[in-house]
């Protein structure tokens, strides 16, 4: 039997834990991991980069398979989970470690990125510029078990919901 193809995708929208419960959801993602990306410091803990230490942000590293999802349909997704016009900032929450960010893995992410953000821009009547950093993929560092399915271990749901996205039942 062929093992399934899967693509990774990274996404940064504030604090990781609705972040990835909300992807976790998307029919078509086959895993998610919270971590750290876009900073320094190897191997960084979580305080270090609540702290500002690290020049990493808080992230998503997700798997899936693009027969069942595309990439373009986890854009939209990611531009419905946050504000990408605050900078450094989502809800309460504030820091260099919150910032709205797209990691990209490839060339076509990379040209599907820019593409998306254009569209959301052009889509929606912002008051402020879109903000949303997309950078190549560096090191992705795991966050500590404790950080990983965080909400759903302790029975609560993100927040944050998509019309017209597939999501598992």
């Amino acid at each position: 039997m062929e093992k399934p193809v899967t693509e990774k995708a990274t996404f940064a929208a504030g604090s990781f834990w609705g972040v990835e419960e909300t992807f976790r959801r998307v029919e078509g993602v086959t895993s998610t991991s919270t971590g750290y990306t876009g900073g320094t410091k190897r191997n960084p803990s979580y305080h270090e980069v609540c702290a500002g230490q690290t020049g990493h942000t808080e992230a998503v590293e997700i798997l899936f398979d693009p027969a069942l999802v595309s990439y373009e349909k986890l854009l939209d997704v990611f531009w419905g989970c946050h504000d990408p016009t605050s900078h450094d900032k989502q809800g309460r929450d504030v820091g260099l470690h919150y910032r709205s960010a797209i990691y990209y893995h490839s060339e076509a992410q990379r040209a599907a990125a820019f593409a998306s953000r254009q569209k959301y821009e052009a889509s929606h009547n912002l008051k402020r510029p879109v903000i949303t950093d997309i950078e190549p993929a560096s090191t992705f560092y795991r966050a500590e078990e404790f950080h990983q399915r965080y909400l759903e271990k302790r029975g609560r749901h993100s927040p944050h919901t998509w019309k017209g996205i597939p999501h598992r039942r």
